[in-house]
């Protein structure tokens, strides 16, 4: 059993995570956490090398991939495939559930290199 702590929190100047499932805490394949998005904020542009599945919990976001931009919902669900531009944008205060592979590592365009996210690590 997992039970969320401050630890497990991450908190940048767009969103704060609140990591669930994930190798530091006995997962071994899948990684899950929360997401929760002030009204007006905007994530940055990045790609993600797994399969990420985007649950909106709360409120509304506007997630734009390879150019194109759907509106999810609370209860609905959206799929992002592997290794596509993405960004997150919150239209009014929105929370989601995210899951993906456990091994998922993040690249942002013009830059160098990759890094785990410290919520699904």
């Amino acid at each position: 059993m997992i039970t969320p702590t401050a630890g497990n929190v991450t908190e940048t100047p767009n969103a704060r995570m609140t990591g669930l499932a994930a190798p530091s805490r006995g997962s071994t394949e899948i990684s899950t956490w929360t997401v929760a998005i002030e009204a007006g904020r905007t994530g940055p542009e990045h790609s993600v090398s797994r399969e990420q599945v985007w649950t909106v919990t709360a409120g509304a976001l506007e997630v734009t991939c390879d150019g194109r931009t759907e509106r999810i919902a609370a209860g609905q669900t959206l799929v992002l495939p592997p290794d596509r531009v993405r960004r997150v944008h919150a239209p009014q205060a929105a929370e989601a559930y995210v899951a993906m592979r456990a091994d998922g590592v993040v690249s942002v365009p013009g830059t160098e290199g990759t890094r785990r996210l410290p919520w699904a690590s």
